[in-house]
């Protein structure tokens, strides 16, 4: 693991990571890797196919080979398209539907792994755990809640594993991790400003903000039998602190100010397991992601006048979250593997009084399926793709008395998924 190749991988997650479409529920992002794409994601902490393992469970690297280096990207398709059912946005204004509020993301991976003996080993792997992108026309009727929100991350998690004994391995690693967040929208229009008005309503407002923060992920990989396989990993909860400018195109009505603002990336848990029979090896995943970390968001201003007072309050108010998932493996011969998948995904929006506009959210239907075809005995290609049906979605989020509006209506909302590993032993 030269430093050039670690320096380039970072470089492809930023250069690529141009936008991110949220895939599973909330705006955490599953696609960490193509091969675990065709089973849904069943049987994670346990699926030791290539480096990329260690992202699912660090322990699960003590079955790879003396040296592993995975590469791959996912291409992501969200739609979320909205239909009014008598948003009440403000005195003599109105607007359209918005448009497709999602939009094609690439998001992509890098994974090495390296034994320094039998039983130890390290790994590093780069990544985007968590992404957002929703995007409205300029006149939507919902424009005073948001235009675009646009979340992105960058994670470098060095980790190592150790084999305790034949049955059980141990893994743990670090995370560093940059958050950047954008958030528009239209000025409010509250207030005794008949003068003003128009400009106010014609006043856009956008958060420009990053952040970096640190945390850490373990697992444990036992093995019960030759064919039999349960797996057990946690990645902790990332909190940033958020700095950056709330800027206008106003600025008679609203001048720039510095800003900021807090929120805790929720902690996941994950148990898996496997069992081979014949060339057929089922896959199961329970996961439980804490959510609930994630309550009210206040933007606060940190400059100028009025420094210290609350700009916003974005009220998420989400709930800790299951996902269940089911697959199966087929091996066809030496060259071919077939994979098939589906999942159930819990949303973290509570009611549709607390459904933001910037997330559109709701439980999810995953269906899978993938491929694997082996270059040769040291390199492999896997491609995966899933379909997630998203039942349509009610909201009724009013913010009148923040001078912004009911938006009240109905989404239909899908999710297609795409990805690609390219895998290589030496």
């Amino acid at each position: 693991m030269t430093r050039t190749m670690i320096s380039h991988s970072i470089a492809l997650i930023g250069g690529l990571a141009l936008a991110q479409g949220a895939s599973a529920s909330g705006f955490q992002l599953l696609e960490q890797n193509s091969t675990g794409l065709g089973n849904a994601y069943a049987g994670s902490a346990v699926q030791a196919e290539n480096a990329s393992v260690l992202y699912f469970n660090p322990a699960a690297m003590t079955e790879l080979r003396e040296r592993e280096v995975s590469l791959g990207a996912a291409l992501i398709q969200p739609s979320f398209k909205f239909r009014d059912d008598g948003s009440n946005v403000a005195p003599a204004t109105r607007g359209s539907n918005g448009g497709d509020a999602g939009g094609l993301s690439a998001l992509p991976n890098t994974y090495f792994t390296y034994a320094l003996n039998r039983d130890w080993y390290l790994g590093l792997g780069i990544n985007a755990p968590f992404g957002l992108a929703t995007v409205y026309d300029q006149d939507w009727v919902g424009r005073f809640h948001s235009i675009e929100f646009d979340i992105k991350t960058y994670n470098v998690n060095p980790a190592v594993a150790w084999r305790v004994n034949e049955r059980l391995s141990l893994g743990a690693g670090v995370n560093w991790q940059r958050m950047e967040a954008q958030y528009e929208r239209m000025a409010a229009v509250a207030g005794p400003l008949p003068g003003l008005t128009p400009a106010v309503q014609n006043t856009r407002v956008t958060l420009d903000a990053t952040s970096e923060g640190w945390g850490w992920n373990a697992g444990a990989q036992f093995k019960l039998t030759e064919a039999t396989r349960l797996g057990l990993s946690y990645r902790s909860a990332v909190k940033h602190d958020l700095s950056g400018t709330l800027k206008s195109s106003n600025q008679l009505v609203s001048p720039d100010v510095l800003a900021k603002a807090s929120i805790k990336l929720p902690d996941t848990w994950i148990a898996s397991a496997s069992h081979r029979i014949g060339n057929w090896e089922l896959l199961g995943d329970v996961s439980r992601t804490g959510w609930g970390k994630i309550g009210s968001i206040d933007i606060l201003r940190d400059s100028g006048a009025q420094a210290g007072s609350t700009a916003q309050v974005l009220h998420a108010d989400f709930r800790d979250t299951w996902r269940v998932a089911l697959g199966a493996s087929q091996t066809l011969n030496d060259k071919w593997k077939l994979r098939y998948g589906i999942a159930w995904d819990q949303s973290p929006v509570r009611s549709d009084a607390s459904r933001l506009t910037s997330l559109p959210d709701n439980d999810r239907l995953w269906l899978t399926l993938g491929a694997g075809y082996a270059l040769d005995r040291d390199s492999r290609i896997d491609v995966g793709a899933g379909y997630l049906f998203i039942k349509d979605t009610k909201i009724d989020n009013d913010q009148t008395a923040e001078g912004r509006g009911r938006v009240t209506g109905t989404y239909e909302g899908s999710v297609a998924i795409l990805g690609v590993q390219y895998s290589r032993s030496f």
